[in-house]
């Protein structure tokens, strides 16, 4: 399965979210790219938008693999097989950078400020890869005590959903890839690079249509 773009998959994804449209819902997105596709699913289900923010660890020898990943509390989600074959200095400073990263896009987005609590939590990304950055998100609402996590991509490895599902109530992935190719961006026809100026477009849109208070 491909995707149009971002828009077209937070449309698709939309449908597969509908039953938990409630009063009691809100759609929580992981800048950037999930920001897009998160848009499109309060919309259609006429949902508050909110921001979870994790941010990606990657290796030293390659950043684009992720070996951790940090939210703005908490501590990082990591994969023990990799992460234990780093130096723990330069690991504890790649946290240090990314929490303060993840904090920096939090005061830079200005989002409404809608605590997870009781809530029907549901975290929306562009697509999963590792897992870890969403395994983060997760863990970083579980601890508002939202009445449910549920995670929500259109695209992940067969072999992470295992982990995801230990992690929320339910997971929602359009196409469960078997096997993955090497990047999420390969299951769209478009997949261009979300800037911050779109991601604050998208949120000070959000907060005029509900008046939520921000942070």
């Amino acid at each position: 399965m491909k995707f149009a773009d971002r828009r077209d998959a937070g449309m698709r994804l939309a449908k597969a979210l509908a039953r938990y449209d409630s009063d009691d819902a809100v759609v929580y997105a992981l800048p950037r790219g999930g920001v897009v596709l998160a848009r499109e699913v309060a919309t259609q289900l006429e949902l508050p938008l909110a921001l979870v923010i994790a941010r990606k660890i990657g290796h030293p020898e390659n950043e684009e693999y992720a070996i951790c990943a940090v939210a703005e509390e908490g501590e990082p989600v990591c994969d023990t097989s990799e992460s234990r074959t780093v130096d723990p200095a330069w690991l504890a400073e790649a946290v240090a950078k990314e929490r303060s990263e993840a904090k920096r896009r939090r005061a830079a987005y200005d989002g409404p400020d809608i605590p997870a609590t009781g809530k029907i939590a549901i975290i929306v990304d562009d697509g999963i890869a590792t897992g870890l950055t969403m395994r983060a998100a997760i863990r970083a609402l579980r601890r508002e005590l939202p009445s449910e996590v549920i995670a929500a991509a259109p695209v992940a490895p067969h072999e992470v959903l295992d982990s995801l599902a230990r992690e929320a109530d339910d997971v929602v992935v359009l196409h469960v890839a078997d096997p993955f190719m090497d990047a999420v961006g390969a299951y769209y026809d478009s997949f261009p690079p979300v800037s911050d100026d779109e991601v604050i477009a998208i949120m000070r849109e959000q907060d005029v249509k509900t008046g939520t208070a921000k942070r």
